[in-house]
C-alpha cells in the first residue's frame, strides 16, 4: 500500500495531465473549453482514480460532456500512464462535481435569509417597546407621611404575634 503523500502527488499529476489533454489533445467537440477538472482522488493502492469535473452549460451540455469523457477515457488513461511512469496506470472514473449545485443552493438560502432580515427590519422600524424603557423594577419612593403608617402596621403585626 502506498503512502498518502504518494497518492496525493499522483492525484495532482492526473488532474494536470487530464486537464491539459482535454484542452489540447482531444478533438471531441463535446469536450470543448466548457469542461473543467476540479479535483482528483486516488485510492490508497494507486489502482483507481476518481476525476471530478464541472461543465459550464445546461443539462444537455453536461450529458454530452459525460459521454465525451467516457469515450475519451482510454486516451486519457494512456496519457496519464506515459506521464506518471508508475507500474500500474490507475483506472479513471469521471464524476460530475456537485460543488456548483451546492454553492447555488447555499447562495439561494442566503438570499432568502437576507430577504427575511430586511422584512423584519421594515416591520420593526417604527415599533416601540411593550413596556417601559427600563424593564427593571425599582423600590417605590416612600412618601414622608407613609412612614408612620408602616410603623403602626409593624406594631400591629408584632402585637398579633405576641397573642
Amino acid at each position: 500500500m502506498a503512502d498518502n503523500a504518494r497518492a496525493k502527488r499522483l492525484a495532482d499529476l492526473i488532474r494536470e495531465v487530464v486537464a491539459k489533454k482535454l484542452q489540447r489533445g482531444i478533438k471531441d467537440p463535446r469536450l470543448g473549453s466548457h469542461v473543467t477538472i476540479t479535483d482528483t482522488r486516488v485510492t490508497g493502492d494507486l489502482r483507481e482514480a476518481t476525476v471530478f469535473y464541472t461543465v459550464y452549460g445546461d443539462d444537455e451540455q453536461r450529458a454530452e460532456a459525460a459521454a465525451g469523457l467516457e469515450s475519451a477515457k482510454g486516451v486519457l488513461r494512456s496519457a496519464v500512464g506515459a506521464a506518471a511512469g508508475v507500474k500500474f496506470t490507475p483506472t479513471l472514473t469521471f464524476v460530475a462535481d456537485a460543488l456548483p449545485d451546492t454553492a447555488k443552493t447555499i447562495e439561494d438560502l442566503l438570499d432568502k435569509a437576507r430577504a427575511k432580515d430586511a422584512q423584519v427590519r421594515e416591520v420593526s422600524a417604527g415599533a416601540t417597546f411593550a413596556g417601559d424603557a427600563d424593564p427593571y423594577k425599582k423600590p417605590e419612593d416612600d412618601e414622608p407621611g407613609d412612614e408612620d403608617d408602616d410603623e403602626s402596621d409593624d406594631d400591629e403585626k408584632d402585637g398579633d404575634a405576641a397573642k
